[in-house]
């Protein structure tokens, strides 16, 4: 009971209701025995709250959370995949967004772990820790901001005290702060250091092997390489943000701003199979798993034609073929069980599916950079080519000697920009299969892929631009919430975030 009630608090309550109800239980038994304290030390538990105690655990958490949200958001949002009935009127598929459907709440009570690693890093001086922290900081807080805009950033640490009344920062602001923090990170990291505490569940930075430690090497990587994402969003900003200068002095540095060079360098969360690191959907059933939802016809009719060796990994075959439905569907309309394709089983289990950004990503970025005159060192086709090589290695399936040169693949060398963009983004939109809201936030950015309507959507549904605060902000912080409201010009998933306007 006693361990349960301990269990309990930190599941539900965060750290301020956790330390409540651990007071609570030590008051109730003080009294059981005068060496309650001695007799009940489990000697294999740290005795100390380290930088590498709190940082596996917050890696763990934090991407199983992203892990769930693209397959529960994202993929039907962006016809991925569409539920087999659907009788309500709403649901993602017809553009029907509810406030708070997002990360919001675990995004912060991870972020409060990440400022603690940070600043216990600092107090130890151990500067690998605070790059770690850094990095994490600022790709959690992009993908909060790219959610819903405006948000609290600055002081939100404070809650963490019991302070609820927290001002919401504008989006121009944490981009800012963030790029600079990535900045940061890529000067703090010293790749000839171990992590002295350990923890690193992505690229067991935890040991030096010749003199480089080459789980930093990827850190570094990583940071600068989300610095390019991020300074990709903002294009439509360059005139308000240095993002061109940025861009450039970052391509004509590599040996500065190291990125992402092979399918090696990708952060990946991979989950080791073993208690309690699992895959969060290792012992998902099959009627939730599969028999729920199906891949749509505008996913699957296109690595048809292609004939895409990742759907083997993805997709269940029916009768031979991989089938799809429509997404948006009418809510008379309801599909039999087990007459499309959905999900492998084998990505119940998959260790890399904890996907934070790859390779093939970065590939697309530098496509598009080229695209856009950047001097990226190859051509867009070259990028555009790698990127999708660099998918192939990820899901670990063979690519055909003639596939980059298929009709529906091939790179239009002679098109417009529009159409060569148009290319490189859906190959992206591929490869961001299971990556968080990625591709909803291109797809916003850029205007593609080009989805189909159902025709079960409402004339009013429009396509969503943003998630809508979470209600129960309406009580917790209302005249902040209000603020950002009036700031933003409205609540609703029809308002766009400051980049995208």
């Amino acid at each position: 009971m006693y361990h349960n009630s301990i269990n309990n608090a930190i599941k539900t309550g965060g750290r301020v209701k956790a330390v409540a109800a651990l007071v609570g239980l030590s008051l109730s038994f003080v009294s059981c025995t005068k060496n309650f304290q001695e007799l009940n030390t489990d000697p294999n538990r740290p005795k100390e709250i380290t930088p590498g105690v709190m940082l596996g655990q917050m890696q763990y958490r934090i991407i199983n959370s992203n892990v769930n949200t693209a397959r529960d958001f994202t993929h039907q949002l962006m016809q991925v995949d569409a539920p087999r009935s659907s009788t309500s009127g709403g649901g993602l598929h017809r553009y029907v967004v509810n406030p708070g459907q997002a990360v919001w709440s675990n995004y912060y009570t991870y972020l409060t772990d990440v400022e603690e690693i940070y600043s216990l890093a600092a107090k130890l001086k151990e500067p690998n820790y605070r790059g770690i922290a850094l990095v994490y900081k600022s790709w959690a807080y992009s993908i909060l901001t790219d959610l819903y805009g405006d948000i609290p950033y600055s002081q939100a640490i404070h809650a963490v005290d019991g302070v609820l009344q927290v001002p919401f920062d504008k989006q121009k602001d944490i981009y800012t702060s963030l790029l600079a923090n990535l900045d940061s990170a890529n000067i703090l990291f010293d790749q000839t250091k171990a992590l002295t505490y350990g923890g690193d569940l992505v690229y067991s930075a935890n040991a030096v092997t010749g003199g480089v430690n080459p789980g930093i090497v990827k850190w570094r990587k990583f940071a600068n390489s989300l610095r390019l994402r991020m300074l990709l969003r903002l294009w439509k900003k360059s005139g308000e943000i240095n993002v061109t200068e940025q861009i450039t002095t970052m391509l004509a540095d590599p040996a500065k701003y190291p990125v992402f060079t092979s399918n090696a360098d990708e952060a990946i969360f991979r989950y080791p199979g073993t208690f309690p690191y699992f895959n969060p959907f290792y012992n998902a059933r099959q009627v939730d798993w599969r028999d729920g939802n199906y891949v749509t016809k505008f996913f699957i009719d296109k690595m048809n034609t292609d004939e895409d060796p990742r759907r083997a990994p993805w997709w269940i075959p029916v009768g031979g073929l991989y089938k799809g439905i429509e997404s948006g569907f009418p809510t008379t309309l309801e599909y039999p069980v087990g007459a499309n394709s959905s999900y492998t089983d084998a990505l119940k289990t998959l260790p890399q599916l904890g996907i934070m950004m790859t390779y093939s990503e970065l590939e697309s970025i530098k496509a598009e950079l080229a695209l856009r005159g950047f001097n990226t060192g190859l051509t867009a086709k070259r990028h555009y080519d790698a990127s999708i090589t660099a998918s192939m290695v990820q899901w670990g399936v063979a690519m055909p000697g003639d596939y980059l040169a298929r009709p529906g693949v091939i790179f239009n060398a002679a098109g417009t920009f529009e159409q060569q963009l148009e290319q490189v983004i859906l190959q992206k939109y591929y490869a961001y299969f299971f990556v968080d809201y990625q591709s909803w936030f291109e797809k916003r950015r850029t205007g593609y892929p080009v989805l189909p309507r159902g025709t079960g959507i409402p004339a009013e549904n429009n396509f969503p631009f943003r998630v809508p605060y979470p209600s129960y902000l309406q009580s917790l912080n209302p005249e902040n919430l209000a603020v950002a409201i009036t700031s933003m010009g409205g609540d609703n998933s029809d308002v766009k975030v400051w980049w995208d306007k």
